[in-house]
This record gives structure tokens, sequence and C-alpha cells, in this order.
């Protein structure tokens, strides 16, 4: 009798294990206090998904059960992360992993993470994009002056003849020269591990700053600065550069492949081209925007080309103490605004601890170019 309860127990026991679905049990060397994602074919790889974050059953050890009714790919291909691309798990040598894979669908599966990338490092050399000076004085007709700008295309431009989408960005001095002076964004770095893991391939246009200058470049129209040369510098861009751009390198010139973006200054100079040109850009990357510089920021425009505009928001805590009223104040103003109303995606991202320099915006780069061309959310 003894024998038969024990093997009804046992039956009972696989029974429940084919209804609780698949269980993966994930063991660490390295821990600390961020949480432990899973990222694969059955979320769209998106990396900060709740409904699979890890359970932390001890230190180094997670557990993850998928639901019972959980509707499995044919083979489940998948990924650690502590929270995004730049936390994903690499070997013990610090190398990229494959995607793990199982067509299991039930039981039990053991697995191992020896390290965690920590802020998109290390990077390999082979995947660094190819950085091309376009010119050392290129010529802005709307400011009568010069200046130095640069594109950085995906790693293999001159193996393909695929097209790419573009993003502008402002401050070029800042973005991934080693030499400067409060810190670099890295994103030549950051853009390697992107497409190291094939989040996907773009082409960046840096413009560089004016110099003592930059302010009123960056400056539209009359503000608590004075009166700037902001719209002559976005008409640049818009009218002279992007056309050069498209015509000389293997662009997608739409809309929704064209963004524009930068911090500060170079961040509010980009809000302002995206609202007066919706139909050019239609991705903004804003960071730590100088807000107060236009207390009654005008939100409209007259063109009805603006259909599903992406916005991506950040601000650190510990910049000023108004940035992230003036960053929430200002998502709070596209969303009811007629010009945008239900025309647009907003990404607000707040790092409490974050200050207003590269090393932040640095970090937020990836994150923000993943958002806003290579996620459907």
């Amino acid at each position: 009798m003894q024998e038969m309860n024990t093997r009804n127990t046992t039956i009972k026991s696989e029974i429940n294990n084919l209804k609780t679905g698949l269980q993966i049990i994930l063991k660490t060397d390295e821990d600390d206090a961020r949480p432990v994602y899973i990222s694969g074919n059955f979320n769209n790889w998106h990396t900060q998904d709740n409904n699979f974050l890890m359970h932390k059953i001890e230190d180094n050890l997670y557990q993850y059960k998928f639901a019972p009714d959980f509707d499995y790919p044919e083979e489940l291909l998948y990924k650690f992360t502590k929270g995004d691309w730049s936390e994903v798990e690499i070997d013990v040598h610090g190398n990229r992993t494959e995607n793990r894979s199982t067509k299991n669908h039930t039981g039990l599966q053991n697995e191992y993470v020896a390290r965690w990338r920590k802020n998109w490092l290390p990077f390999k050399q082979s995947f660094l994009p190819q950085v091309q000076l376009i010119s050392d004085e290129f010529e802005i007709p709307q400011l009568n002056k010069t200046r130095k700008i640069w594109a950085l295309l995906p790693h293999d431009y001159d193996k393909s003849d695929e097209r790419y989408p573009v993003m502008y960005l402002q401050d070029a001095q800042n973005l991934f020269n080693e030499s400067a002076k409060h810190g670099n964004w890295e994103i030549d770095k950051k853009l390697a591990v992107m497409s190291e893991y094939k989040i996907g391939k773009i082409i960046i246009i840096a413009i560089e700053h004016a110099e003592e200058d930059r302010i009123k470049e960056y400056n539209v129209g009359k503000t608590v600065l004075g009166k700037g040369q902001g719209k002559k510098y976005i008409r640049f861009v818009t009218e002279t550069l992007k056309p050069f751009v498209d015509s000389n390198f293997r662009t997608k010139t739409e809309r929704e492949h064209t963004g524009i973006g930068g911090s500060s200054m170079g961040g509010l100079v980009s809000i302002f081209s995206g609202l007066r040109n919706p139909e050019v850009y239609g991705k903004l990357m804003i960071f730590s925007p100088s807000l107060w510089v236009v207390p009654k920021l005008k939100i409209d425009s007259n063109s009805t080309n603006n259909e599903d505009t992406k916005v991506y928001l950040y601000a650190g805590g510990d910049e000023s103490d108004t940035m992230i009223e003036h960053v929430q104040s200002f998502k709070n103003d596209m969303i009811s605004s007629e010009f945008v109303k239900d025309k647009l995606k907003i990404n607000l991202s707040i790092n409490m601890h974050g200050k207003h320099n590269e090393t932040y915006w640095s970090d937020e780069f990836p994150k923000a170019i993943e958002w806003l061309f290579f996620n459907s959310k």
C-alpha cells in the first residue's frame, strides 16, 4: 500500500509540473541589488519587462516560472539582463554570449551567468562605427559661418547596400572625443555594442557647436537669454545639412527614420527643431533640456504630417531644483496640446541620482536610440 501511495504521489507531482510550465533557475557569480530580467523572442527582446522579472531566491540565485497558459514560440530564445543591454550577461572573459534556447515548455532549466556588462562596456573594436569627417568647414549659409561635422556610419557600411535611419546630434565635441574637457558620451563604443547585439544600425550625424556662440545658436527666438540665432540654425540642419546627408549617404529619408537630439541647450534647440518641422523629424531625443530659458514654450504647428512622433525625454534628479518639474510639465503640455494630441509617444526617463553631465547622457543614449528607432512600443 505504501509503495502504491508513493507512486501516486510521484504521478501527481509530474502532473503538477506539467501544469506549472517551464521553470528557469539562474546562478550567477556576480550579484548586486539590481533586478534580473529575462528578455527573448517571446517579448520582442524588451529588456525591462516586469512580466519577466526573475524572483531572487537568495544571493546569486534567481528563479522564473512561466505561466501555465503561456504561449511559447516553437523555440524559446532568451538572454538575461540587469535591466537593459548595457547590463546584459557576458562570459567570464567579457565576451558576448550567444542566445540561449530551449524547446522545452515544462520542467526545470538550469542556467549560469559568469559576469554582467556595466554601462555597455567592454566593447569590441571590430564593431566600432566608421567615423568620417564630412567637412572641416561645412558652410552654414543661414549664419554665414562654417562648422566641423562628422558622420558615424555602421561598422560594415562599406560591405552592404543597406539604407539606415539617421539621428542628427548637437555638440559633437562631447559625443566621442576622448579629449573632451568634461568627458564624452562614448557614442562610438555604445554603437559598437548595439551593433554586436544586432539591436539596430544607424547613421549619426554629429554637428560641432559654435564654441563661444553655442548658446546664441541654440537659443530660439527671444528668450530670457536675449535674442538667439536658433531659427537660422534649425533651417541649416533641416534645409541644408539633411539634403546633403541624404544625397551622399545611404539614408532612409522619411520622417519616421529621421531624428534630432541633444542635451541641455542642445536639447532645447532639438525640441524646437521637431516642433517647427514635424514633417522632417519623427524622433526627438531630448536630454536635460534647458526649459528654463523659455518658461512659456508654445507648442503648435501648421503641419498635419506629424503622426507617430516619438520623444525620448530624460532628466536627472541631481541637476537643478527645477529640472524634473520642468520636464514633467513639458511632457504634460505636449500630451494636452491639440498639435500633438494622440499623435505622439513620449518616454520619460528620470534618474533621481542623475547629474547634468556627459556620464549620465552617455548611459541614456543607447536606451534612447533603441526605443526611438528599434522598438515598436
